[in-house]
């Protein structure tokens, strides 16, 4: 019985967890489709009076907020296939490779790892700008295609790869990028997907970069856009609830279609570390 109870009440406990967690979600969903006003009601209504998509339409006709959705996307997609190659290729490196100063340079970089991205921000602002990439699309996703965290994860989980499996390759003939694109990419995939659903997130949710180098309303990514709607619109909560629902759902859905993956990537690095 004393078991029964035990166990009765961590499932209980999760259960609030999940409620916890996943009402301001239902809220935001339920508020976008409120008729205008209905959001401030006291109490708080968890169902829309009347359903409608004005908001939506809103944000789409009026605010051009397609476009913005566009500049988030297209980032993000870009962002994350160049930093999947990139990471890849140095996580495989630093793993698999032996070449003069490896270690070191690898102690360098985590080193990088304690330091805040804003304290880099200045000085990579500055350089981009002498290259001529303020208020472009490249200007935003350079900074992000390769990371130290993306090429710790990679290396992490390629050491795990036996060193006999390489060998057997390069005796067979095979040139280190073949070995690298034919056997270690494919022995990779579940860390790759888990660092795709982390750049993918990163990237689409991030605000403070395309603030500081974006300054064309038109290039403007979707966070940047919703912020500057909040200053227009601060009394129309449905419509920043419509807007935070179009932020929200691209992740929620990578991530669902793509969770098995997470999943495997994130216990077999943890095993294999």
């Amino acid at each position: 019985m004393r078991s029964a109870a035990k166990v009765a009440i961590i499932h209980a406990l999760l259960v609030l967890g999940v409620a916890l967690t996943t009402l301001p979600l239902w809220w935001m969903l339920a508020a976008s489709f409120m008729p205008t006003g209905e959001a401030t009601v006291y109490p708080p209504r968890l169902l829309p009076s009347a359903a409608t998509i004005e908001h939506y339409v809103e944000l789409f006709t009026r605010l051009n907020l397609a476009r913005n959705a566009f500049n988030s996307a297209l980032c993000a997609v870009v962002v994350t296939l160049i930093a999947l190659l990139l990471n890849s290729m140095a996580g495989y490196a630093f793993a698999k490779l032996r070449f003069t100063g490896r270690d070191r340079t690898f102690q360098i970089l985590l080193g990088a790892l304690v330091v805040p991205g804003q304290v880099a921000m200045l000085p990579l602002f500055l350089m981009l700008k002498e290259l001529g990439l303020v208020n472009t699309y490249w200007g935003v996703m350079i900074p992000s295609m390769a990371s130290v965290f993306g090429i710790f994860l990679i290396r992490q989980y390629a050491l795990s790869i036996p060193e006999s499996l390489l060998d057997a390759a390069r005796i067979d003939g095979a040139g280190e990028f073949r070995i690298y694109w034919s056997l270690v990419l494919p022995l990779c995939r579940p860390i790759l997907v888990t660092l795709a659903i982390f750049t993918f997130m990163g990237t689409w949710n991030d605000f403070m970069w395309p603030l500081i180098i974006l300054t064309d309303s038109d290039m403007y990514t979707l966070p940047v856009a919703l912020a500057n709607l909040l200053g227009e619109h601060v009394q129309d909560n449905e419509l920043m609830m419509a807007g935070s629902v179009l932020t929200v759902l691209p992740v929620i859905l990578v991530f669902l279609a793509l969770q098995r993956h997470y999943i495997e990537g994130l216990m077999a690095g943890g095993v294999k570390a």
